[in-house]
C-alpha cells in the first residue's frame, strides 16, 4: 500500500539499515498510478477519454493500475517487517499514526474543494460528498457500503484486511515457521474461498489480492534469513496466481483485448523480479538519501494527485495546451505532497504517536487478561 513506510530491518548477517530501494520503488508505484490516471482512463478530469487525449503515451500509460500490485507487494514485505518483534498495539499504534494524519487531510480537502468549486470524484452519488465525509473519516466506509469521496480509497480498505491477518499471526507469535505455515494456509484458503464461492471468506481473505501480499512476506523472509526453495516455491505459485486475477479485474472499460493477456503476465513479472532483487540485497547500491524524501511524499501523492488536480485540470483545460495542464497537474500533486508531508504529517505524527503510546501502556497496565 502505499502507506506502507520502509522501515528497518535486522537481515540475517546484515547490519541494521533503511532500504531506499523499497522508498524508491514506492514513489515509482505512485507516479505510475498517478500518470494512469490523469493518461490511461477512459474517465477523468479531462471531460473526455484521456486515452484518446494522449494518444501519444496512453499505450504506455495504460497499465499503470498495475502500480497498486506493486503497492501490494511491497505492503506484504514492509509490514511483516514492521511487525516483526512487536505486539499487536504497538503495530497499531505505528499504523495509525503513519496512515490517519495525511488521510484525514486529505478527506477534509475533498470537502472543502467541493464546498467551494462544487468539483469532486462523482463516487459519492446521492448520498453526496458532504454527507459522506463523516463515514470517510474513518476508513472503514467501504464495509459500512459508504460511497468513497475518492475512488482511489479502496486501496487502504484492502490493506486494513491485511493488517488484520497480520495483527493475529503477530498475536500469535511471530517466527519463520509459523510465517511460512502462515502464509501457505492463507493462499489455499484463498483458493479454497474463490472456489467455494463465499463472498464472506473471500472478503475476510482478500483472495484476489492475497498472493500479492503473500508473495511480498516471503521476499522479506528471504531478505532477513537468506534464499529458501520453499519461498522461492510460494513466491512462484503467488506470481502464477496474480496474472490471472490481474488479468481479469479490471473493468470492462478499462480492459485492452489481445494486449492484457500478454502484458500484464509480463510486467508482472518484472515487478516480481524486481522484489526479488530487493530481497536478495542486489539494490543495496540504490542508497541516496533522496529516496527516503522519495518515500515519504508517496502517501500524500497517492492520496490526493486526484484532489488537487481534478479542479485545476477542469479550469485550465482547453485554455492551456493537455502538455502544459498535464505538466502542472503532476507539479501540483507532487508539491502538494511535500507541503502535507512537513506541514500535517510530521507534526501530527509528534503529537499523536506519544498519547497513542500512552493510552497503550494505560490498557496494558489493567489486569485485563490479553496482552494489547
Amino acid at each position: 500500500m502505499p502507506a506502507a513506510g520502509a522501515v528497518p530491518a535486522v537481515p540475517a548477517g546484515r547490519s541494521q539499515s533503511r532500504l531506499r530501494e523499497l522508498d524508491l520503488l514506492r514513489f515509482i508505484a505512485a507516479a505510475v498510478v498517478m500518470i494512469y490516471h490523469f493518461t490511461g482512463v477512459p474517465t477523468g478530469a479531462w471531460g473526455q477519454d484521456a486515452r484518446t487525449l494522449f494518444h501519444e503515451i496512453s499505450m504506455y500509460t495504460r497499465e499503470g493500475l498495475l502500480g497498486v500490485e506493486l503497492f501490494f507487494l511491497i505492503s506484504g514485505f514492509v509490514i511483516l517487517m514492521s511487525v516483526w518483534g512487536r505486539q499487536v498495539g504497538d503495530f497499531a499504534v505505528s499504523r495509525i499514526t503513519r496512515l490517519f494524519p495525511a488521510y484525514w487531510f486529505a478527506v477534509t480537502l475533498g470537502l472543502v474543494i467541493f464546498l467551494v468549486t462544487g468539483i469532486h470524484s462523482g463516487t459519492t452519488g446521492e448520498l453526496g460528498v458532504a454527507r459522506s465525509y463523516l463515514p470517510n473519516l474513518t476508513m472503514l466506509q467501504d464495509g459500512w457500503h459508504v460511497p468513497k469521496i475518492e475512488v482511489l480509497y479502496w486501496t487502504l480498505w484492502t490493506e486494513l484486511h491485511f493488517y488484520v491477518l497480520i495483527a493475529i499471526l503477530a498475536a500469535v507469535g511471530l517466527t519463520y515457521a509459523r510465517c511460512v505455515i502462515f502464509m501457505t494456509a492463507w493462499l489455499l484458503a484463498a483458493a479454497f474461498a474463490v472456489e467455494g464461492g463465499g463472498k464472506m471468506i473471500n472478503t475476510l481473505l482478500i483472495s484476489g489480492w492475497a498472493p500479492f501480499f503473500i508473495a511480498g512476506m516471503a521476499f522479506y523472509l528471504i531478505h532477513r534469513f537468506g534464499s529458501n526453495l520453499i519461498l522461492w516455491l510460494i513466491v512462484l505459485g503467488c506470481y502464477g496466481l496474480s496474472t490471472h486475477f490481474s488479468v481479469e479485474r479490471p473493468d470492462e472499460p478499462f480492459k485492452w483485448p489481445g494486449v492484457d493477456e500478454w502484458l500484464i503476465p509480463t510486467i508482472l513479472a518484472v515487478l516480481f523480479l524486481v522484489m526479488g532483487l530487493v530481497a536478495t540485497g542486489k539494490l543495496r547500491w540504490l542508497s541516496w538519501r533522496g529516496f527516503t524524501v522519495m518515500g515519504a511524499l508517496t502517501y500524500p501523492l497517492y492520496l490526493m494527485h486526484e484532489t488537487v488536480s481534478r479542479p485545476l485540470i477542469r479550469t485550465l483545460f482547453p485554455y492551456y495546451s493537455k502538455w502544459t495542464v498535464l505538466a502542472l497537474a503532476i507539479a501540483t500533486s507532487v508539491a502538494a505532497a511535500y507541503l502535507v508531508y512537513k506541514l500535517v504529517e510530521l507534526p501530527a505524527q509528534r503529537v499523536l504517536r506519544p498519547r497513542l503510546k500512552s493510552a497503550l501502556a494505560q490498557i496494558r497496565s489493567g489486569d485485563g487478561g490479553l496482552k494489547a
